[in-house]
């Protein structure tokens, strides 16, 4: 049987006048696009324009709904109750629903963004909110989360299909967490021990922690950041990796 697996950028970040990311180029390797709604990053014409761009070139459109924090964007945590993050998780999800709609073609899923990822992770309350506004907005929609954590299990409640998503320039934590952007150890800068990395978690389903155990993890879909300088040569040499190994990049909606 043929090994596949999505891999999904976060793109659509520029607002008004400032562009941020290689979206277009990025698009040509990805499967998946998680697309900013407008709270962390992102506006209204840049959600049109990023959500044509996907679809040409049949790249599984997602919301990325993050917290209402241009500034920090949308990284710094907040504190915020249940109905507050029902709320913005529809708002958001539902207009780029709507511009996907507007061009004859279906979201196919949401991932949120930043700090309210990182939450929804470790909080089951904060999880609950997030499945429940998904599955409230459309129950046919996949909901991506760190792998193993809350939110899975929330989204699996809520009845929603799921997709345990891995990093590839994140260092990961004994508990399979990610560690946090304030650490020095949090991101992987060799692009190469990144690569090689993806490779191990999607072939043998597993991660080396900081501390140098292997924690066990299900890779559904790698995310690969589009706002990095370096992020296109990147994810170039991935899917040229994936292929050497046999791996078919696949959207995670289309089996």
């Amino acid at each position: 049987m043929i090994r596949t697996v999505d891999l999904n950028s976060d793109l659509g970040e520029s607002f008004g006048a400032y562009t941020i990311g290689q979206d277009e180029a990025v698009l040509e390797y990805v499967s998946s696009a998680n697309i900013a709604c407008g709270y962390h990053a992102g506006d209204h014409n840049v959600i049109r324009k990023t959500v044509k761009l996907a679809a040409a070139k049949g790249v599984g459109l997602g919301a990325h709904p993050g917290l209402p924090d241009r500034l920090g964007f949308g990284r710094r945590y907040m504190s915020v109750d249940p109905e507050d993050v029902f709320n913005m998780v529809v708002y958001q999800v539902g207009a780029v629903k709507a511009f996907a709609e507007l061009e004859g073609e279906c979201l196919q899923h949401v991932k949120p963004h930043g700090a309210l990822f990182n939450m929804a992770g470790k909080d089951p309350v904060i999880a609950r909110a997030i499945a429940e506004a998904v599955a409230a907005v459309d129950k046919h929609l996949i909901l991506f989360g760190l792998a193993g954590s809350c939110l899975i299990e929330a989204g699996r409640t809520a009845g929603l299909r799921v997709a345990n998503e891995v990093f590839a320039d994140r260092t990961y934590q004994p508990d399979g967490t990610l560690t946090p952007r304030t650490d020095p150890q949090a991101l992987i800068h060799d692009p190469d021990e990144a690569v090689e990395r993806v490779i191990h978690m999607v072939t043998e389903g597993k991660v080396t922690a900081v501390d140098g155990t292997d924690v066990d993890l299900q890779a559904d879909t790698v995310c690969v950041h589009g706002d990095e300088p370096q992020a296109l040569a990147f994810v170039q040499r991935l899917a040229q990796r994936l292929q050497e190994q046999g791996i078919r990049i696949q959207r995670v909606g289309s089996e």
